[in-house]
């Protein structure tokens, strides 16, 4: 049995950027991750894993430019 902690750390953010083809992260904690894609073919495979995990509240996307 897991009890949530003020230590726990989890997801509070994820900011897709289609055109730059990067995914930001932001915890709970106020930690920040960058996960950057090289080819389309790997950003929607990592779109795809965020899309069925992540809460859609948690979710947005950055505006194209």
């Amino acid at each position: 049995m897991s009890f949530e902690t003020e230590q726990d750390e989890y997801l509070t953010r994820c900011v897709v950027d289609t055109s730059k083809r990067t995914f930001n992260l932001y915890s709970n904690l106020g930690e920040e991750k960058k996960v950057s894609c090289e080819t389309v073919d790997q950003f929607m495979n990592v779109l795809e894993v965020v899309r069925a995990t992540v809460d859609e509240d948690s979710l947005v996307y950055a505006s194209p430019l």
